[in-house]
């Protein structure tokens, strides 16, 4: 699904809800001062952004998608391990922003605020994949993250399927760090954010993460090696 794909149906929607709440859809002026006072000053960006969101303009919300909307599929793709999934929990995401973006109060980064939905939404999605499981009687076992892009890359494809399997043994909180990190960029303070945690939480479980996966991807130690 292309990018037209998913932003129209939300986009519709979003437009449903306010009609009838009768709420009056006006262009936002904080979004018109350009991409090169956004790009000297990301926060004021931000804060811009989710004023505009919070006055109802549909624009906004465009631009928050074009902003982040690639990252946000990669990340719920890496969650939930397909990308149909991953464009469901994306369009859930942007309708649940226009519900509560009245409670949006700053404490956070607008996108810090957005990506913690869309996380969420990603964990809503995989209970209720698990209960699906229990009641049709299949093992309950989480899906794994489907081919996951480090930051390094380039690695040969028997390292890149052993490292595939070694992130889907973590546990889903070191998993969830980690791909966070790892994969997405994010900051200890931006995945704080997102998972509710302190950034020493953070910082722990990505440690203790990259322990379990070194462990795991240790090759095998010879007799005579462990005989010495």
């Amino acid at each position: 699904m292309g990018t037209m794909g998913l932003a129209l149906p939300w986009r519709s929607r979003i437009s449903a809800v306010q009609r009838q709440r009768g709420n009056r859809v006006e262009p936002s002026q904080r979004l018109a001062s350009g991409a090169d006072q956004a790009a000297e000053n990301p926060g004021a960006e931000d804060a811009a952004l989710a004023a505009a969101c919070q006055a109802g303009d549909l624009r906004a919300y465009e631009r928050l998608y074009r902003l982040h909307g690639a990252r946000m599929k990669n990340m719920a793709r890496n969650l939930l391990g397909t990308t149909v999934d991953a464009e469901d929990a994306v369009q859930e995401t942007f309708l649940k922003v226009q519900r509560s973006i009245a409670s949006f109060r700053g404490q956070s980064s607008f996108a810090t605020w957005t990506f913690r939905i869309l996380i969420n939404t990603c964990y809503d999605a995989r209970r209720s994949r698990l209960r699906k499981k229990e009641v049709a009687n299949e093992p309950e076992t989480e899906d794994a993250p489907q081919r996951p892009e480090p930051r390094a890359r380039g690695a040969h494809p028997s390292l890149r399927m052993a490292l595939e399997r070694a992130v889907a043994g973590l546990t889903r909180h070191q998993r969830d760090v980690f791909l966070l990190y790892e994969v997405e960029g994010f900051h200890h303070a931006e995945i704080a954010g997102m998972l509710g945690i302190t950034e020493t939480a953070s910082k722990n479980t990505l440690f203790q993460a990259k322990k379990s996966l070194r462990k795991a991807l240790e090759p095998p130690r010879s007799a005579e090696a462990e005989g010495r």
